[in-house]
């Protein structure tokens, strides 16, 4: 089925972008013709000025002079020193001798002055008249400036709001997978616990009968997993030395024999910190198995383990083929993975389970390409009372 090129989505956009660029040009229309009218009004008072000065008719003049209150203007002689102006501030005009020439260099930079001739020779006379504009005017021109702010910050507080809704929905989503995978693992595994009691009570091999015990309890183990995600795990005083290192004991036995795991603990026998244990050896696992996977079956895992005075880290770091600066961005997000089999959901919960159940964080510390990657974890240590 072949895709519509625009959704209505795209199509409001645009329609938005439409309106607010119209508006701009139309409000850059009206700015220019008010700026005509007013340059025309100048005009016309310094005609006006001009009439009086000349002793005509004072009547129509002053009229014409009275009735110009918005526009401000100063006057000057030939060699630009002020001798009048009009529509200022009038108390800064006195007291602050800056005042008039400040704003007589903002007129200068906006606008040509109308100058009146008074005398040719034997010496030039004149006096020139600067303006500014009105604040209609400024209101025309920024107006849809503020307008365009306004809606940007609409959209952007609506995209803010639909990605923490869609985010929370994501949740929402996750946790109930989980949880009716727990539920749907419940049952088949409780009937293996029973059946491996059958077996233990029969003339079965007990090597074998261990082994299915293994199994069974790993299978529970990731039931316990599933079950805690989306609700608040309870968090218990462990000692992470001795939960990293059952993990890397684990994952020894299940790796080839060319894989180096060390670990360094800086002489701390133990790190105490608040974790839930099924959650958190979730997140070595996966740390550890994402390296495995990385160094393709050769090399070395090693994870440093240091304490601060209130912080705990955690480096898990490989000697595998590392993460382009792009992707970087992108292992923590569900459905990412460049291998050819897995759902990329690993680092995902991983993240979340650090960050969100135990008040922590997760993030790539460093990487590059062909020399590996290591994984930082920074938790909140116990401090001893």
């Amino acid at each position: 089925m072949i895709q519509p090129f625009l959704n209505w989505r795209s199509l409001i956009t645009i329609i938005a972008i439409a309106i607010v660029t119209g508006t701009i040009f139309y409000s850059q229309y009206l700015a220019k013709k008010i700026a005509g009218e007013e340059r025309q009004k100048v005009e016309q008072w310094v005609a006006a000025s001009k009439a009086i000065m000349n002793g005509a008719d004072l009547a129509l003049p002053s009229l014409i002079r009275n009735e110009q209150h918005s526009i401000p203007i100063i006057e000057t002689n030939e060699k630009d020193s002020i001798s009048g102006w009009v529509n200022l501030d009038s108390a800064k005009a006195e007291n602050d001798t800056h005042y008039l020439y400040e704003k007589l260099k903002q007129f200068k930079s906006e606008h040509v002055p109308i100058e009146i001739k008074l005398t040719d020779t034997p010496v030039y006379t004149a006096n020139r008249y600067y303006y500014g504009h009105t604040i209609l005017l400024d209101e025309v021109k920024y107006y849809p400036l503020a307008q365009l702010f306004i809606v940007a910050l609409f959209i952007f507080f609506t995209i803010y709001t639909i990605s923490i809704r869609n985010k929370a929905t994501q949740n929402q989503l996750w946790a109930g997978m989980a949880k009716e995978t727990a539920h749907q693992l419940g049952t088949p595994v409780s009937s293996l616990e029973g059946w491996v009691e059958v077996l233990k009570e029969s003339d079965t091999d007990p090597k074998m009968v261990s082994e299915i015990q293994k199994d069974v309890s790993r299978l529970k183990l990731v039931t316990d997993r599933f079950g805690k995600i989306g609700s608040k795990p309870k968090l218990e005083e462990k000692d992470l030395v001795a939960q990293i290192q059952n993990m890397v004991d684990y994952i020894r036995k299940r790796a080839t024999g060319k894989v180096h795991f060390s670990i360094d603990t800086h002489s701390n026998n133990e790190v105490l910190t608040m974790v839930s244990p099924p959650l958190f050896d979730w997140v070595i696992e996966n740390l550890l198995k994402n390296a495995l996977d990385a160094m393709e079956g050769k090399g070395e895992i090693h994870i440093d383990i240091m304490q601060q005075d209130k912080e705990i880290f955690i480096d898990v770091g490989d000697t595998g083929k590392g993460i382009t600066k792009y992707n970087i961005r992108k292992v923590f997000k569900p459905g990412f993975t460049t291998k050819k089999r897995g759902w990329g959901l690993g680092l995902s919960l991983s993240k979340r389970i650090i960050e969100e159940y135990h008040g922590g964080k997760l993030f790539v510390k460093q990487s590059e390409p062909g020399k590996g990657t290591t994984f930082r974890i920074e938790m909140k240590k116990v401090l001893a009372i």
